[in-house]
């Protein structure tokens, strides 16, 4: 349940601020928009209990036949 203003009530007060505090704002929010919020290698090792005592070798084998 949303509690917090819309996006058009913050457009709205932005375009009521100052030119620097909008560049600021810009800033702010592209800065946040391209940090990833996890890193590709938090997925390392993840599932490889499903891998446990399966020969790659055979699997590969199994798959083309």
């Amino acid at each position: 349940m949303r509690t917090g203003p819309t996006v058009e009530e913050l457009i709205q007060a932005a375009s009521q601020l100052s030119p620097e505090e909008r560049e600021r704002l810009i800033r702010a929010l592209t800065q946040h928009a391209s940090e990833p919020e996890h890193e590709i290698t938090e997925l390392r090792g993840l599932g490889k209990e499903v891998w446990n005592n399966i020969d790659a070798q055979e699997y590969v084998n199994a798959e083309r036949d």
